[in-house]
């Protein structure tokens, strides 16, 4: 068991990520004591949105590709639509979700950020949810999808909205602790 305030939680996310599904968590494990670093295709503020809207900016704390994914104990992946859609496409970003998957540690992720989860090939036979747009690509990639707050199975959490944040979190909190 992994006591919270002794986890280092990993965040992946880039511009377009929706603000309350990168900011909800992040604040969540910060309050809760864990280490949360942020890491993305820049060093320069990344732009959040909120509903397709601009939102605030954050300063990631370092490049995905400098990322060793055994230094961490979760994954957390924000959804937004722009964010997961260009991260799909960054072979380093793919490799860290499948990394943490094989390791068997908990892999988080939310509204459109289970494409994430559809471009590593982590969901056949596993049950998961998403944004609903997305669906049918978790279909797609071998999941049964259902609909509900926050899905847990095995070590992958998903979630639909950021309605959903506050049971991601403590879905997320609970993972961890149980690791």
């Amino acid at each position: 068991m992994t006591a919270i305030a002794n986890a280092k939680v990993l965040i992946v996310a880039t511009d377009r990520f929706e603000e309350s599904e990168l900011f909800g968590p992040r604040e969540s494990l910060l309050d809760a004591g864990a280490t949360v670093v942020l890491a993305s295709d820049t060093t320069d503020p990344i732009l959040a949105t909120v509903h397709d809207e601009p939102g605030k900016t954050i300063k990631p704390d370092m490049l995905i590709a400098d990322v060793d994914p055994a230094d961490y104990d979760a994954l957390i992946l924000p959804g937004g639509v722009g964010n997961p859609d260009k991260l799909r496409m960054d072979e380093a970003a793919v490799g860290i979700v499948r990394a943490f998957h094989a390791a068997g540690k908990p892999v988080a992720a939310i509204c459109h950020g289970p494409w994430l989860l559809v471009e590593a090939d982590v969901l056949r036979g596993r049950t998961a949810t998403a944004w609903p747009s997305i669906r049918t690509d978790l279909r797609n990639a071998g999941a049964t999808v259902i609909d509900q707050e926050v899905v847990v199975d095995g070590n992958l959490i998903t979630s639909r909205k950021p309605d959903d944040v506050p049971a991601f979190n403590k879905a997320v909190i609970a993972a961890i602790q149980a690791a």
